[in-house]
């Protein structure tokens, strides 16, 4: 093929559809680029043409010298091409190829390169194209308002992190300055016991010593005084003997055998360790139950042992997924998948409040009933004067006494809730179901405005009994 009688059709990749670049010339007859033709083959994983599907002999497809002069003769003139026409026909470029995604000519749209692509005019293209321009450009803004509300979040709840951090050692540290100082003044008073008994003890010993002292002076006394009269003449030894004899009756006592005179260390130093465990049971509570502060929603307040919740003005919380923001409640810090158990929550004299069980699925997000339909088993007060078990249909209870202590008992095996007024212990309500995800305790100390104080909810200590076997 002469370069001078070469076409721009005859110039182009059947491929990549642009004039080639360093063409080679296949078994079959065609030509294609050196580049094109190694991608294809790696996609196809065969030796074939592009064009017929002819598989090509083993080895390296030969380059077609003359084909790649006449395509480069032809890239020359590309240097004065403006981007309005053609660089290929020199013809204005007002025609768009929906497949190949470009301007093209009038002369290209009739070539057989696009003789079979959806093309439209330029205006039109333009148009539809900024459109879809427009609809990606508001999904990417608003991507991007996402990625930032949610950096600024992650930034707040990182310095949270930080803050509770802080909180938790400082609460830490001084629960264990309480025992150290609780097991500092045992030291103290066990110590002090110690030295009374030993000062007690020393003085009696002193005693003693006193007065066998004494005895001893005057035994020698009167032994000193028998030598040196037995050394006398006998006229002299007649006449002090009566005296002599007189003075020897002295009456020496046997020393007495002292008892219990040494310091009971047995007292001091046996079970040391288990005699200040059973103090510390009069100072250490227990509860069944702990508060998980990373669910409660923002208006509530939590003791720092977190066994007491109330309605507080609003904090800023990080929302993390676990906090409830739709409900003023609080959920336990532990969730139950089998099992029995219970716990006893001090209502006091609460107006509202709700109290229950709740499955760890329920929408903490949105606005939601506080039905078993929805993950909650909970009864509650109204109002102070109305008690209702939040059932499908809303179910009122009518109860004798006014509970101030309720017992919340959870089989999860059976599928009960049971609620139990603390004081005489009457059932209140049982609720009936099947467990099928773990459930978690629930508290809502219901909510105050700025005139009523809040009653707080308290989960109740159990009773610590140390005993042996």
């Amino acid at each position: 093929m002469a370069a001078s009688s070469a076409s721009v059709e005859d110039l182009l990749c059947p491929l990549c559809c642009k004039i080639y670049s360093v063409p080679v010339l296949l078994n079959c007859g065609h030509n294609i680029c050196k580049v094109c033709l190694q991608k294809y083959w790696e996609w196809k994983g065969c030796r074939e043409c592009p064009v017929c599907g002819v598989e090509t002999v083993p080895g390296r497809p030969p380059i077609n010298l003359q084909l790649k002069i006449a395509a480069d003769e032809h890239q020359v003139p590309r240097m004065s091409w403006t981007p309005e026409v053609c660089c290929f026909h020199n013809e204005k470029l007002s025609v768009f190829c929906q497949n190949d995604e470009k301007p093209i000519c009038p002369v290209c749209q009739a070539s057989r390169t696009h003789k079979v692509h959806e093309c439209s005019p330029l205006e039109e293209a333009a148009r539809q194209k900024k459109i879809e321009f427009s609809d990606l450009l508001e999904s990417l803004k608003k991507k991007l308002k996402m990625l930032n509300k949610t950096k600024e979040q992650w930034e707040k709840t990182n310095n949270y992190i930080q803050v509770q951090a802080s909180q938790c050692e400082k609460t830490i540290k001084e629960e264990f300055e309480k025992l150290h100082l609780f097991l500092q003044e045992e030291e103290n008073s066990t110590v002090k016991m110690l030295r009374q008994e030993e000062k007690m003890k020393k003085q009696i010993m002193c005693e003693k010593l006193e007065n066998i002292k004494d005895q001893i002076q005057t035994l020698s006394t009167t032994i000193s005084g028998i030598e040196t009269t037995l050394r006398m003449k006998d006229l002299p030894f007649l006449h002090d003997y009566k005296e002599t004899k007189k003075s020897g009756k002295f009456i020496v006592r046997e020393p007495e055998c002292i008892r219990d005179i040494l310091v009971n260390s047995a007292k001091y130093l046996g079970l040391l360790k288990y005699k200040v465990w059973r103090k510390m049971a009069d100072v250490i509570k227990h509860v069944p139950v702990n508060l998980d502060p990373n669910t409660a929603q923002s208006n509530l307040k939590l003791s720092e042992e977190l066994t007491c919740v109330q309605y507080s003005s609003q904090q800023l919380l990080p929302d993390n997924p676990e906090r409830c923001t739709s409900r003023v409640c609080v959920l336990g810090a532990k969730g139950f998948t089998w099992g029995k158990h219970s716990w006893t929550v001090d209502v006091g004299q609460g107006k509202n409040w709700y109290i229950g069980v709740a499955q760890e699925s329920i929408k903490r997000k949105t606005a939601v009933f506080l039905v078993p339909t929805e993950g909650f088993w909970v009864i509650g007060l109204v109002d102070g004067d109305s008690y209702w078990a939040e059932t499908t249909s809303r179910f009122k209870l009518v109860l004798k006494q006014k509970p101030e202590k309720i017992t919340v008992k959870v089989d999860y095996d059976r599928g009960k809730v049971v609620f139990i007024n603390a004081t005489d212990l009457t059932p209140i309500h049982t609720f009936t179901d099947r467990f099928t995800e773990r459930i978690f305790p629930f508290f809502s100390p219901g909510l105050y405005d700025e005139t009523k104080k809040s009653s707080p909810l308290k989960i109740c200590p159990l009773n610590i009994r140390v005993e042996l076997e």
